[in-house]
């Protein structure tokens, strides 16, 4: 049996800011660690977008040689604290475990976060890196997101000058303005941006390539010899119907990114300007659509409803993240889709209309498409909607770029190290491939790395 996780208890989480997860101390943490069997071929490796040496990190651990952990854990993921409070390793590390066959996998995540924390709670992950003897040739990372600040790492340890260029004034990218802070702290990410501060990587906030510089301006006006573009899928879909315009409408995006980078979650001993209606709607059911309404509850909404089209088996949310928004009083109006949205004679929201849905054949994706119950219709009485139904590429660099091959959606088309159409000018992450995950993201700039140094090398 797994060891739980501590966590705030939920009628006192949903009123601050703090983490939920508590983290596990030293006892549990060798106590789970031990539940290890060290496989000879260990499937958890595989499972792992940037191959951590998962059973070596966790068996140092068993023997309290937690020193050893973090160098291990630390060869293959530069983000260890981040990744172990926001990867779905349900899905990943953990869905390879041998143990959770018949019963339940290590708790590797919790793993990873706990001997993250210790280290930097005891100042032992501030390790002088080995550099490369300097290598005479900038790049230009565009995007301080979890893709951008690896490859920035793997670069700069590699000898490289690299700067970095991140177009809101904080860095971190989705890490510091999409992810709450009572799921991530933001202290926790500046410390890994420090980190890379520490290895020599430049940092140039509020600069939007495509309009600070283009990429051709990086390249044949800065002197810079590689770019890597990361600058993830920041931009909200919409539903397109009546009334998305009203005041009190807000994209996830913009919801979460006030918040952050506002500094909401410290309200009121920061004066933060952010709208949160009584009753509130989130329509979705991604992981961005239970942060967008249990960060409403937290500024004092009343009722929060997650509206989804289709059943909860279907939502794409971790189980974990739907089972602490039930537990704080989020209420699921599954089976129901909005038609419009209502608003008042001054312009503000004062209702969403509804229709009741119910599953029919499996779409292409596998999952059943929901259908539509005629006559169905009704309005859920609310003041403030948040739509969380995706986000894709910002058109600006491929505008100011047109040689830039993209496919249909707008992603960066690249092979897999991540070459694109232009030489010298690599991408990845959710610019590439879509909206994913934190690790997918990580990996892609890992090789990434390795592939614009060997470029690099023969140009």
């Amino acid at each position: 049996m797994r060891n739980p996780m501590p966590e705030q208890p939920a009628d006192i989480r949903n009123k601050n800011f703090e983490e939920v997860a508590l983290g596990y101390d030293m006892a549990t943490a060798i106590d789970e660690a031990q539940r290890c069997l060290n496989c000879p071929k260990p499937r958890c490796v595989e499972g792992c977008p940037v191959n951590v040496e998962i059973p070596a990190f966790i068996q140092a651990i068993a023997q309290s040689k937690l020193n050893e952990a973090i160098t291990i854990l630390k060869r293959k993921n530069s983000l260890p604290a981040v990744c172990g409070r926001v990867c779905p390793q349900e899905n990943q590390c953990e869905s390879k475990c041998v143990l959770g066959i018949k019963g339940e996998s290590v708790a590797i995540g919790r793993l990873e976060r706990f001997v993250a924390d210790y280290a930097r709670e005891q100042g032992i992950d501030i390790t002088k890196t080995d550099i490369d003897s300097s290598k005479d040739k900038k790049i230009a990372i565009v995007g301080s997101g979890p893709s951008g600040l690896t490859a920035a790492g793997d670069l700069a340890k590699m000898g490289y000058d690299v700067t970095m260029y991140e177009a809101l004034h904080a860095p971190g990218g989705v890490l510091m303005y999409g992810i709450p802070q009572f799921r991530l702290p933001k202290e926790i990410v500046k410390h890994e941006i420090d980190a890379l501060k520490d290895l020599g990587v430049k940092i140039i906030p509020n600069a939007v390539i495509g309009r600070t510089f283009t990429i051709k301006e990086l390249m044949n006006e800065e002197g810079f010899s590689a770019v890597y573009v990361g600058t993830g899928a920041g931009l909200p879909h919409f539903m397109h119907i009546d009334g998305e315009n009203l005041n009190g409408v807000y994209s996830a995006n913009e919801f979460l990114t006030r918040v952050n980078l506002m500094r909401a979650y410290q309200f009121p001993n920061v004066a933060t300007p952010v709208y949160v209606g009584k009753n509130v709607a989130v329509v979705g059911a991604g992981n961005v659509a239970m942060d967008a309404a249990r960060t409403a509850k937290r500024l004092g909404a009343e009722q929060v409803y997650i509206v989804y089209r289709r059943s909860e088996d279907e939502m794409p949310a971790r189980k974990e993240e739907i089972g602490h928004a039930k537990e704080e009083g989020i209420e699921l109006r599954l089976l129901n889709n909005p038609t419009r949205i209502l608003g008042n004679d001054k312009g503000w929201v004062n209702g969403m209309e509804c229709i009741k849905m119910e599953l029919g054949e499996p779409d292409a994706s596998g999952r059943r498409s929901p259908v539509e119950i005629k006559g169905s219709e009704y309005v859920l009485d609310v003041d403030m909607v948040v739509m969380a139904i995706g986000q894709g590429p910002n058109p600006l660099l491929k505008q100011t770029t047109p040689e830039l091959e993209t496919n249909k959606r707008g992603n960066i088309v690249a092979n897999e190290e991540g070459a694109t159409s232009i030489p010298g000018v690599f991408a990845g992450g959710d610019i590439v491939t879509g909206a994913a995950t934190v690790i997918s993201a990580m990996g892609a700039g890992k090789k990434a790395a390795l592939a614009i140094d060997e470029y690099l090398s023969k140009h």
